[in-house]
């Protein structure tokens, strides 16, 4: 059966994860890591459906069932050109995935939920090649009737201060939703 791309999904309550991807400079051919994928890929699903059959998505996360879960969502919007990789992203260089290698990174709304945001950043950008892009999403520091606690969320500014520390130039910023910040880095 052939594939009907507009049936993926793209979790538009919230992010337009297609419209965020475009903006943030994906494209066709592209490697890209989703790092902290996700139950429901819908990210990983729309980079591999922009990036098309000669990108390549790495589909990355800690629980291994949600991993199964992205390949079997990948079968059946007949995307070949999604490869899942288990992985603590809290523990730098545990990403087996070649250094230097990816065209972009996505940290969409996992820095909220880590204990460590720097080694995460910094696993993301060992994983960029030069002039390579980062694009983070998460919650604003505002209060929103749902969310996680406001005091969970990040903070943009210590976020960039540290991307710099990084070698990583701020590119963009941009709206992707309501409740929700995006940046893109630049890896030097």
């Amino acid at each position: 059966m052939p594939l009907n791309i507009d049936t993926i999904p793209g979790g538009k309550e919230l992010i337009d994860a297609q419209k965020t991807l475009e903006t943030a400079g994906i494209i066709e051919g592209m490697r890209v890591g989703d790092l902290g994928c996700g139950a429901r890929g819908l990210f990983a699903l729309q980079t591999a459906k922009l990036v098309g059959r000669k990108g390549l998505v790495y589909a990355i996360d800690i629980l291994k069932n949600i991993l199964h879960g992205i390949e079997i969502n990948a079968k059946e919007y007949g995307l070949s050109n999604i490869k899942t990789v288990w992985s603590d992203l809290e523990i730098y260089g545990a990403t087996k995935i070649q250094e230097n290698s990816l065209d972009m990174c996505l940290l969409i709304n996992v820095l909220f939920q880590t204990k460590d945001d720097k080694t995460v950043i910094r696993e993301a950008a060992r994983l960029l090649k030069n002039g390579g892009r980062l694009l983070v999403v998460d919650w604003e520091k505002t209060g929103a009737p749902f969310g996680p606690k406001v005091e969970e969320r990040v903070n943009v500014d210590a976020l960039k201060k540290f991307a710099q520390e990084i070698d990583m130039i701020l590119e963009k910023e941009f709206e992707p939703g309501p409740y929700h910040f995006a940046t893109v880095f630049i890896k030097k």
